[in-house]
Formats: C-alpha cells, sequence, structure tokens
C-alpha cells in the first residue's frame, strides 16, 4: 500500500479529521506531524460527534496505530482528558494503540501565559491566537529551551530544564509569572510522565518498522497551507509547517516514503482569526453558509469568516504540497444558491496580480475577480455517484478541477462517514471499481 500525505488548502477547518478518518479505514499507521491542541477535528460517527485536538483521527478504528509525531507541540493535561474521554466512549486509547514521540514539545501552563499576555500587547496587530500556548511552546523548542516530552519520563532532567528556562521565563512574563513555581511544575510533569510513560517512544523508530512490514502510513496535517509559517499568510499564520514537505521532518520519515499527497478543500472558504482574506463576504450569503456549514470553530466556537472558493490559492496550494489529489468538502452546504461566484484570479487598480503576494498588506489590497457560474436547488446529501448530482453541481465541480489542474477524487456531501462521492482511489489514483 501506499504512504499518503493529507493536508488543508486554504484557512484550516476544510474538513481533514473527517477525510482522515474516511482514510484510516485502509492505513494500518495514522502520523500526526505538525500542530497542536489549537487544531480541532470534528468526526460524526454513528450520530455520535468526537472533538480530536491532540489523538490522530484514525483512533477510531481498533486496528489502527496512531501516532502523535516530533514535529507536535503536545499539551499534556489536555491529551490525558482527552484519552479519557475516548476510553469512557469505549475507544481503546492504549500503549498499543497509541505512540508519542518523545522528542515532541511539551506544551507547559506558562505558554498559555506567555500566549495571552503576547496577544495582549499586539493590542490591534493580534494575529488572533487560540491562546492554548503554541506559538510560545515552539519558540522554545527553536531557542532550544524546550521541555520535551521524553524530559517528562526523567525528573533529574526535567527539573534541569526547568532551572534552566525559569529565570528568562519570569523576566518575559513580568507580573503575569507571578505564580509560576519549580515545584508545581515539577509536580505535574512527573504525574504527566507517570501517566504518559508508555505511549512515549521513539515513533520515527515505530514508523519505520512499521513501513518495512509493508504497513500503509497515512500522515495528518494540521491547520491549513495558508497558515503555514514560512508560506502563508504572515504574519497571520499558525507556529509551525503546514505544508507536505513537514511530513517528513514532523515524524522523522524520508521524502522518498511519500507516495502521494492529498489535499482538502471547502467548495466554499473560510477563515478564523485575523489576516487577509481576498475573497470574503459580509452579507446574506456568507450568513447563508455560515448557518448552513455550521462555520464555527471546533476548538475555540468563534464563528469563521466566509466567503467564496478562491482559485488563487487553490492552485498556489497545489503547487506547494505536489498535490496528486484533491478532496472536496461541504458541496452540499451551496445547494440553495441561484449564483455561486468562484475566484478566478486578482487585481490591483485594474492590472492583474501575476504572483501570489508576498505581504499580507499587498495581498489585502487584491480585488479578485470571479467567474459567476449557475447553482442547485436540490437536496445533494444523499448522492453518492457524481453522475447523479444536479448538472450544476456536476458542472461545478468540474470548473474547480479545471482552474486549480488537480483531479478531484472524492466530495463531501454531509458530515456523516457515508455522505462521500468517490471518483478516483486517493493512494493510487485509479478509478473506482
Amino acid at each position: 500500500m501506499a504512504n499518503l500525505v493529507l493536508v488543508g488548502c486554504q484557512w484550516g477547518d476544510e474538513g481533514k479529521g473527517r477525510v482522515t478518518d474516511l482514510l484510516a479505514e485502509r492505513a494500518q499507521v495514522v502520523v500526526r506531524f505538525q500542530g497542536g491542541p489549537n487544531a480541532g477535528h470534528t468526526l460524526i460517527v454513528d450520530d455520535q460527534e468526537f472533538v480530536l485536538h491532540l489523538v490522530p483521527s484514525g483512533i477510531l478504528y481498533p486496528d489502527t496505530l496512531c501516532v502523535i509525531g516530533n514535529g507536535v507541540v503536545v499539551d499534556p493535561a489536555l491529551l490525558i482528558t482527552e484519552l479519557d474521554q475516548l476510553d469512557a466512549l469505549g475507544h481503546d486509547t492504549g500503549p498499543r494503540r497509541l505512540k508519542i514521540s518523545d522528542r515532541a514539545t511539551a506544551i507547559m501552563p506558562y505558554h498559555r501565559l506567555l500566549d495571552g499576555k503576547g496577544e495582549r500587547e499586539r493590542g490591534a496587530g493580534r494575529i488572533g491566537t487560540t491562546g492554548r500556548g503554541i506559538g510560545p511552546s515552539y519558540e522554545d523548542k527553536v531557542a532550544r529551551r524546550a521541555v520535551r516530552m521524553g524530559d517528562l519520563l526523567h525528573p533529574a532532567r526535567l527539573r534541569s530544564r526547568l532551572e534552566a528556562c525559569l529565570p528568562d521565563l519570569r523576566r518575559r512574563l513580568g507580573t503575569d509569572g507571578v505564580g509560576v513555581d519549580l515545584m508545581e511544575l515539577m509536580r505535574l510533569g512527573r504525574a504527566w510522565g507517570e501517566r504518559l510513560q508508555e505511549h512515549i517512544v521513539d515513533t520515527s523508530a515505530v514508523i519505520h518498522e512499521r513501513m518495512v512490514h509493508g504497513d500503509s502510513v497515512l500522515f495528518e496535517g494540521a491547520q491549513g497551507t495558508m497558515l503555514d509559517i514560512d508560506h502563508g499568510t504572515y504574519p497571520f499564520v499558525t507556529s509551525s509547517n503546514t505544508v507536505a514537505g513537514n511530513a517528513c521532518v514532523g515524524s522523522g520519515v524520508g521524502p522518498t516514503d511519500i507516495d502521494a499527497v492529498l489535499g482538502v478543500v471547502k467548495a466554499y472558504a473560510t477563515r478564523v482569526g485575523e489576516g487577509p482574506f481576498p475573497t470574503e463576504e459580509f452579507d446574506e450569503v456568507a450568513q447563508k453558509l455560515r448557518k448552513a456549514g455550521g462555520e464555527f470553530g471546533s476548538t475555540t466556537g468563534r464563528p469563521r469568516r466566509c466567503g467564496w472558493f478562491d482559485a488563487v490559492i487553490a492552485r498556489r496550494s497545489a503547487a506547494l504540497n505536489g498535490l496528486t489529489g484533491l478532496v472536496l468538502t461541504k458541496l452540499d452546504v451551496l445547494s440553495g444558491l441561484d449564483e455561486i461566484c468562484v475566484g478566478t484570479g486578482y487585481r490591483v487598480f485594474d492590472e492583474p496580480v501575476l504572483r501570489f503576494p508576498c505581504c499580507v498588506d499587498e495581498l489585502a489590497r487584491c480585488e479578485p475577480h470571479y467567474d459567476t457560474v449557475p447553482g442547485w436547488h436540490e437536496d445533494i446529501s444523499d448522492v453518492r455517484e457524481f453522475d447523479d448530482l444536479p448538472e450544476a453541481a456536476q458542472s461545478y465541480v468540474n470548473r474547480l478541477e479545471q482552474l486549480v489542474g488537480v483531479p478531484i477524487r472524492m466530495i463531501s456531501v454531509g458530515p456523516r462517514r457515508e455522505q462521500i462521492i468517490h471518483r478516483s482511489d486517493p493512494f493510487t489514483g485509479r478509478g473506482i471499481a
């Protein structure tokens, strides 16, 4: 079987968790390779809703090994809560099912304090973080002062790490750091280590061993390409590389181990937080999309900004990720519209923009050029074959495929597992028998 990377191609919230859940049935290993608990994946199985923040979506399949890779920043307290909740629902989350990289960075309580302080100090220039401590934990990783998950298993090493970072931490926090106490952090760290010790291993070695035995590995990304720290709408981005290339770095595998890259896009576009959004709508269209699509953050509950599909961003994502296929989600949300707009290009002062802007002030000046296509009013939530979609819906899908230049292999027409149209195999690209 092939090894496949799954990434988001917009600003996150494209439905990657649901797609991972579908593909995990055919993979023996599912690896989360970046991000932290700022990314929530909502899954609906047998009318039961699961919101996963750190545990890979494959946990709902009893024979799938789930791995939290070295590129993830892990909040141990939140992870333990998530595991306990899954256990209570009857899902096995023991060490046979879940491995955590000993090289992954731990999100400590003080990272949340730093996150909140940083956002307050930015004022009007705030980024719109989730406040979960993700950015500060990545900062500590790069500054080589982080506590790693493996440190939780060794009290002497944990104490040494904390003692080395606390003076600078208190300086950065100022009055916000009055309650930061070494002994309390040690108590928490040791408790987390005892609870998670059987899970914390060299996950790179585990993944390689499984690949040598012929197992298929699905690498699960978080957020979206336009939130990538290098390639996104900087500085309104996340703190990690969200593109497919980071699947190798964040998991400890080589690029020749990857066989296919699948991108996920909504049939329209959404964004949470601050930053430019060229195809954003503010009228009744945005309200309709938000209501019909349930566009509220699974981690924060914040209402998402909504707008039309942006083919410029989708083409950019296809190039950055080397996509071999696309999954189009939430096509059903567009039902009931007389007309649908598709952003096909940008203009500034009536001059076409030939390259994707580097700076957000340049992107903010871009006016989208729209193609308008007919909509449809039929309920498509029970459609399972592409040819059974309304003609206007088929034309819309074909138009997006043409604009992006990547085959659309799967189409979602609802939130449940079975509400999917398969057009070709996402692992191999071959047609569906």
